[in-house]
């Protein structure tokens, strides 16, 4: 059961301390309260944990500073979207926002090897007007003797660049617990000049100690991969560890599932389940073009794969991107033959530019058909339109 709050509720006020001694005395459940930080305004919920079928909706709505009670039936209770009028789970961080309409892209390093390199990547960033990043310092590889990462002893100069060249989120990769404390001491060292969004990778998708690690902690957000080779339900269940120990800011990410079926490229790609993870959760959408496709690789068209598949995540509905870039790929420790170049970043950020805009038409186009009372009454300007045969 979610009870949703009247916006000018304390959450430490006598309405909530009422609502909260009412549901105690129904034994058997367990009370937690989030705030959910919409567009126009924060939403309070008080989520009601176990055996609610004994609590009564109509007591608990008459209820000083009640909204309205929702009745979770379905999966996923912290993250779900039981109703179609509830609140994305959006967050601000760092004065960044997120939530399933914002848009954002975090281009970097998939593994941090020299600061030469790594200023290089923040200062095209800035130049193209992007504050966001992915760095990886913390690097589980297949092969034990593959780079594994520069650890702890990057992240003094890594956030220090970050700072200089306004760099307001980093997307960085944890293994273990310890890493969540490395990397808190090290940013408050050195004076928090950036943020740090904490990745769960694909190898990590089910590590239940990990999940509930980041999960307890709400100094970071969490940005968590579908795992490779698990189904969608069992990595939204996973978001749902993080959820229930208390960590609501979850953006999940799809990054391709592992199956010969997409061959050549790396990972066959799942971005058709954009739509469908914003259906059923109220959580941002992530797509990884760069570990779907894995590998550089220009089309006929003159456009790179990377490209076209990180096109079909926005034009699905991707709240944000996560793609590698490196200065010099063929010097790379890690994944270089994926990386795009310093020299593509500009018509990168621009084609999604383009693309996000095409789905914000869309989007607009959906509305208006949803609700004209009948098509007829929806006019298209054809001279803004391609023919067929111009396409």
């Amino acid at each position: 059961m979610i009870i949703i709050l009247r916006p000018e509720v304390d959450p430490a006020g006598p309405e909530v301390k009422q609502i909260l001694n009412t549901l105690h005395y129904y034994q058997g459940v367990q009370t937690r309260i989030s705030g959910v930080t919409g567009k126009e305004r924060k939403v309070i919920e008080i989520y009601v944990i176990g055996d609610t079928s004994r609590i009564p909706e109509e007591e608990i709505e008459r209820l000083p500073g009640v909204e309205r009670v929702v009745r979770v039936s379905k999966k996923y209770r912290l993250i779900g979207r039981h109703r179609e009028d509830l609140e994305a789970l959006g967050f601000e961080y760092n004065g960044l926002y997120f939530d399933q309409d914002s848009f954002h892209i975090f281009a970097g390093l998939c593994a941090v090897d020299t600061p030469e390199n790594v200023e290089a990547m923040f200062r095209a960033l800035r130049e193209v007007g992007v504050t966001t990043s992915r760095m990886g310092a913390y690097k589980p590889r297949t092969n034990p003797y593959s780079f594994q990462g520069h650890g702890r002893r990057c992240l003094p100069w890594l956030f220090e660049l970050a700072g200089k060249y306004g760099i307001r989120c980093i997307a960085m990769e944890v293994t273990k617990e310890v890493h969540i404390e490395e990397i808190y001491e090290e940013l408050e060292r050195a004076g928090r000049p950036t943020g740090v969004m904490l990745q769960i990778g694909t190898r990590n998708a089910q590590n239940f100690e990990l999940l509930k690690a980041v999960g307890s902690q709400n100094e970071f957000p969490v940005l968590y991969k579908r795992g490779m080779g698990i189904t969608l339900e069992e990595s939204l269940n996973a978001c749902e560890y993080i959820a229930s120990e208390g960590n609501r800011r979850i953006v999940f990410c799809l990054r391709g599932v592992k199956t010969n079926l997409g061959d050549p490229h790396r990972n066959l790609v799942d971005f058709a389940h954009v739509p469908v993870v914003k259906g059923l959760t109220r959580l941002p959408v992530c797509v990884d073009p760069t570990h779907s496709v894995g590998r550089r690789q220009t089309a006929p068209d003159g456009i790179q794969e990377i490209f076209h598949i990180a096109a079909q995540g926005v034009i699905a509905g991707a709240n944000m991107i996560l793609v590698e870039f490196h200065p010099r790929p063929e010097e790379a420790l890690c994944d270089g033959p994926q990386a795009l170049t310093l020299e593509e970043l500009p018509h990168f950020v621009e084609d999604m530019r383009v693309v996000r805009e095409a789905y914000l038409t869309r989007k607009a186009l959906a509305h208006r058909y949803q609700t004209a009372p009948s098509r007829k009454e929806v006019s298209i300007d054809e001279g803004t339109l391609p023919s067929a045969c111009a396409l």
